[in-house]
């Protein structure tokens, strides 16, 4: 049976992991007889937000034990990540992909991506092996495939001219729908930075699991 690869960026729409993404992104993979295991990088989250007030706690946390909530404790360091023990890898989003797994929501064009995570990416691309990337996490495709790969974070003019300018080629994209990049085996979708309700993450999210599952055939 076919392997994927999920990493995780914490837990929380604004500090870590969107857990709706995460979610779906499970379900769908199930859904497509495809199993998964789950990874997240052992740091420390950039912050920590209180998901009722908005604000900024006073305390630290660590993005790979938040992201065990997630995974219900099924999870791994990202440094243990075999990628040849994987068909595939989904990044899900949530503001830890911008915040944690890069510091693309401080710097945008002028960012940088975590080095373990490059890595990976860099392994399962040179593999030719998909990586599928959901709501914000396309702003990482720049920073690991070759220049001008396709890449969708919807249809927001700002974060579309910082994707181009860290090397995708962005291209807008409703909620429901994918852009894939053929040749380079990437997919992605806006998720959360377009839906506006669950039913309409998971419709973007399962479409590109189920062309996830077709590259990997």
């Amino acid at each position: 049976m076919k392997q994927v690869a999920i990493i995780f960026s914490g837990c929380g729409v604004f500090d870590g992991a969107e857990i709706h993404e995460s979610v779906l992104t499970m379900l769908h993979l199930e859904q497509q007889n495809i199993t998964y295991r789950c990874f997240a990088p052992n740091i420390e989250q950039h912050h920590v937000i209180n998901h009722v007030t908005g604000e900024e706690q006073a305390e630290t946390r660590n993005v790979l034990t938040e992201a065990a909530r997630i995974a219900r404790g099924d999870i791994s360091d990202l440094a243990q990540l075999n990628v040849d023990e994987f068909a595939a890898l989904v990044i899900p989003g949530g503001f830890g992909v911008a915040k944690n797994l890069s510091d693309f929501a401080f710097k945008g064009a002028e960012s940088q991506i975590l080095d373990s995570l490059k890595s990976v990416c860099q392994q399962f691309s040179q593999k030719s092996k998909p990586i599928t990337y959901l709501c914000i996490a396309p702003a990482l495709i720049g920073h690991i495939h070759q220049a001008g790969t396709k890449a969708t974070i919807g249809n927001d003019s700002d974060t579309a001219a910082a994707v181009n300018a860290l090397g995708a080629t962005h291209v807008d994209c409703a909620v429901t729908d994918i852009v894939v990049d053929e040749q380079q085996k990437v997919i992605s979708t806006p998720a959360y930075m377009l839906a506006s309700n669950i039913s309409e993450a998971s419709a973007g999210i399962e479409k590109a699991i189920k062309r996830l599952a077709q590259l990997i055939d």
